[in-house]
């Protein structure tokens, strides 16, 4: 059997995995949960304590700390919409220029790049979610995934 037939078989087999239901909404879920974490976790992080040290953190970038409130907002509450699939081609959209901006305003050194990296990854995720929605279970309850 050639490599090629090894792969599509192995794809085919991923495939029909994926298209039962109860397995599809459980990667859902998971892919919803997984990419909304960062963002509730650093929202919360800037809460409290962290909240002057994220105000100096940005005024050393150039930007004006009058921001975060809009900065905390977005990720807090952008992330649980996501986890809910609560319009999530939005938030999605939102977070992932979120991810771009930020990333090339804080993460632009050369020690830096792997940060980068992290924020286009989590870019090209959402842009995913923005493409072809929550899925279901979600708030959006949207049952097509393409135009």
């Amino acid at each position: 059997m050639s490599t090629t037939n090894i792969f599509k078989r192995f794809n085919g087999s991923i495939a029909n995995l994926v298209s039962t239901p109860a397995f599809h909404a459980l990667l859902v879920i998971a892919a919803r949960i997984l990419a909304a974490t960062i963002f509730i976790i650093a929202g919360f992080g800037k809460l409290g304590a962290g909240y002057a040290a994220t105000q100096g953190y940005m005024a050393s970038a150039g930007l004006p700390g009058a921001l975060l409130p809009f900065v905390i907002a977005l990720e807090i509450g952008g992330g649980l919409a996501l986890v809910l699939g609560f319009q999530t081609r939005l938030v999605a959209f939102l977070l992932a220029g979120f991810c771009i901006v930020t990333g090339l305003v804080f993460h632009a050194g050369p020690d830096q790049q792997i940060m980068l990296m992290k924020n286009l990854a989590m870019a090209g995720g959402l842009l995913a979610f923005t493409a072809f929605g929550a899925g279901r279970p979600s708030l959006d309850g949207e049952t097509r995934t393409q135009p």
